[in-house]
């Protein structure tokens, strides 16, 4: 059977990726947060295991089930088991997996920051898979708001930015607007 992952991040955007057989799916038990590491200088979006936590994503199928490209895509993260925790429409229910970053390798130190340019990036495909309302859970089911918020949107650095439309970019304005983000 074909193997599937749980994206909850910049890959619930199909602009940011050709990996076909794509459907809105549902993470439970889980909640994304931003988080610092060492390995690289900007933050991560990661999921933690939290309670009755409900997250939003979409399942995509891996490739000629090689998960070596993804794990690429995805360096810095461990690749696990959803254990029957993701929430979705395929019959039979294939196996799926999701990314996290590791506990230990996660820190609180440093000047990291969100970069804007990523954070469009999330919030167009959230806005384009689930509308408004969508955008509304990911801000509200994401931990980590009071790390600053880096506008690169001038010279984006992340590698997989996109043109956002005005409507997407005041989205997701008024929701740092609504966090009293620190942008930098």
């Amino acid at each position: 059977m074909t193997p599937y992952f749980f994206g909850y991040g910049s890959l619930v955007n199909r602009d940011t990726h050709d990996y076909g057989d794509c459907h809105p799916a549902q993470l439970h038990g889980w909640r994304r947060a931003w988080v610092r590491t060492e390995l690289r200088d900007r933050v991560f979006l990661t999921v933690h295991m939290h309670g009755n936590s409900v997250i939003d994503g979409l399942v995509a199928a891996v490739p000629n089930a090689d998960w070596g490209a993804l794990d690429l895509r995805e360096y810095g993260y461990n690749r696990l088991s959803s254990g029957g925790a993701v929430k979705h429409p395929l019959k039979p229910a294939p196996d799926v997996e999701h990314y996290a970053i590791p506990p230990d390798a996660v820190g609180r130190q440093g000047d990291h920051v969100i970069l804007l340019s990523y954070l469009d990036v999330v919030v167009q495909g959230f806005y384009r898979e689930f509308g408004e309302e969508g955008v509304q859970r990911f801000f509200d089911t994401t931990d980590g708001w009071e790390t600053p918020v880096f506008n690169d949107r001038d010279a984006p650095r992340y590698p997989r930015h996109r043109i956002l439309k005005s409507e997407e970019t005041e989205l997701v304005d008024h929701h740092l607007n609504q966090l009293s983000a620190l942008l930098k």
